[in-house]
């Protein structure tokens, strides 16, 4: 089997490396092409131009980079077109992958089209599931609330569990070797993966941090590859004892070690989760962007420990409350209260269970679906 596979951005790139580990280890001999990064490459992919043209997000951010954008669309269209495979997967990054199949089902009608990671029509512009049906036959969704919307929309949707329960946590020596580095309480700082999420956040982040915490309190920060320089310029600039983590390893430990830690909302909270890190999370987007979405979402909290726990333990600081002194108070709070960590790590416990903490692998069960999905199609 053939399988052109697209994704847009690290964690979509994370998210399609298991998933073709999985398609490879149940379907000997299938073959990749397509868009991706270090984890598809990692399982033989050969992107056909750097995924990190496409990984922008919000309208202020993407109107710069709509040449190139509309550009990456054609091309990744034209070559579903000429290679002819067997199925296409894409993987969350909606923007760009739906314009892409748009012109790729024109070419083709019959083309068959997994996408990965549900659109979040829970959240705001409900309407998105039926504008991606006539797109898209069968969606893996993260979240296990998720499917009933995607089949109400007229796709077939399993529940594939988050990638977040699966991946490697710290070793012992791990642990270890960190804390020999630092000692005392570590206060653990996440301002985003993004170019702009950095610009944006990093220096609240700072600035929150120097007015919650004693002096001398060590702050680490994790930090991608794409983003390595950007985030040690920032950093530089905070004035607390600040230290830029790279080594996927001191990562790993960094997350199991903090005491508490201060996110950019995402998919970050879930990693938080899966080391019981208690956390606050701060998010502010460009200010046309935050307009819009002020009138669009509809839900009362953003971070997924809440939603999929169905709790409120997480506090947050989003768009006008983003500011240095309301993420300082919330910091303060969260570290002076004994009972508001022990509500969140066991929000953090509900939240995993219910993510699939404990089962198959969620690439090897999303392998599963679309192996189903396609012999469903008789192929």
């Amino acid at each position: 089997m053939r399988v052109f596979i697209i994704a847009g951005e690290p964690s979509g790139d994370k998210l399609g490396g298991a998933l073709m580990a999985g398609l490879a280890s149940l379907a000997p001999g299938i073959r990749f092409e397509g868009v991706g990064g270090e984890a598809m490459a990692a399982e033989g992919l050969t992107s056909r131009f750097p995924m990190s043209d496409l990984s922008v997000m919000g309208l202020a951010e993407v109107l710069p980079r709509l040449r190139l954008l509309r550009r990456r669309i054609a091309q990744t269209a034209q070559a579903i077109a000429e290679l002819r495979p067997d199925l296409v997967i894409t993987i969350d990054s909606p923007d760009f992958c739906l314009r892409v199949l748009r012109k790729a089902r024109a070419l083709r009608p019959d083309l068959p089209v997994v996408h990965y990671v549900a659109p979040s029509v829970w959240a705001w512009r409900p309407k998105r599931a039926a504008r991606m049906a006539p797109l898209v036959d069968h969606v893996l969704a993260l979240l296990p609330f998720e499917p009933p919307y995607m089949q109400a929309a007229g796709m077939s949707c399993d529940f594939v569990g988050h990638p977040v329960v699966a991946e490697p946590r710290a070793t012992q020596a791990e642990i270890a070797a960190l804390r020999a580095r630092f000692a005392g309480p570590i206060v653990l700082a996440l301002p985003g993966s993004r170019g702009g999420e950095i610009a944006r956040l990093a220096p609240r982040f700072g600035a929150a941090l120097a007015q919650a915490l004693p002096p001398g309190v060590p702050v680490l920060v994790p930090t991608v590859g794409a983003q390595r320089e950007a985030m040690r310029r920032e950093v530089a600039r905070w004035p607390v004892a600040a230290h830029v983590l790279d080594a996927p390893a001191d990562k790993r430990a960094a997350f199991a070690v903090a005491d508490v830690a201060l996110a950019a909302s995402g998919t970050v909270s879930l990693e938080l989760a899966a080391n019981d890190t208690p956390m606050v999370i701060a998010y502010d987007v460009n200010p046309i962007t935050r307009y819009l979405a002020e009138r669009l979402i509809r839900l009362e909290t953003v971070t997924l420990v809440n939603l999929v726990s169905e709790m409120r333990a997480v506090p947050e600081f989003l768009g006008r409350n983003c500011t240095a002194e309301k993420i300082a108070a919330g910091l303060r709070d969260l570290l002076e209260s004994p009972e508001a960590q022990a509500a969140q790590r066991a929000a953090m416990r509900l939240t995993m269970e219910r993510l699939g903490q404990g089962g198959e692998a969620p690439g090897l069960r999303a392998a599963a679906s679309v192996l189903r999905f396609m012999q469903g199609r008789g192929t």
